[in-house]
């Protein structure tokens, strides 16, 4: 199996589309905005992004505001990090270093979702 698509769901489009696009840097693969939806390329999988409206039943609208244990990878974490927070980003705080070698930033889209970047760890060169 492969992962195909990966759901994030905010309570403004339009803000969410802005944000995935003009500051990640995603490219929208299909504009369903006039229904409620944007898919963008991410990669090897698509990231969808659903709008839920405030008149949404309340198991819906719970969907929005939270970690989404979603990671981009990003060969510098700290350079990227610099360069969203520059963009406006809000991260909750520097990038970390983890116990596996690998350095991680959690940051949030218009929505408050939490999303990260990642920096894998390189190879041991020996």
């Amino acid at each position: 199996m492969e992962l195909n698509t990966a759901r994030v769901f905010v309570n403004d489009l339009s803000a969410a589309k802005r944000f995935y696009a003009e500051m990640l840097g995603l490219a929208v693969k299909a504009d369903g905005s006039e229904y409620g939806y944007c898919v963008f390329r991410a990669g090897a999988a698509d990231l969808v992004i659903e709008e839920v409206g405030s008149d949404a039943p309340e198991e819906d609208r719970l969907l929005v505001g939270r970690f989404t244990g979603l990671s981009f990878t990003v060969k510098d974490a700290a350079a990227r990090h610099q360069q969203l927070s520059a963009l406006g980003v809000m991260f909750s705080g520097l990038p970390e270093k983890q116990l596996w070698g690998g350095v991680l930033a959690t940051l949030q889209d218009p929505s408050g979702n939490q999303l990260q970047i990642v920096q894998h760890p390189t190879a041991d060169p020996r």
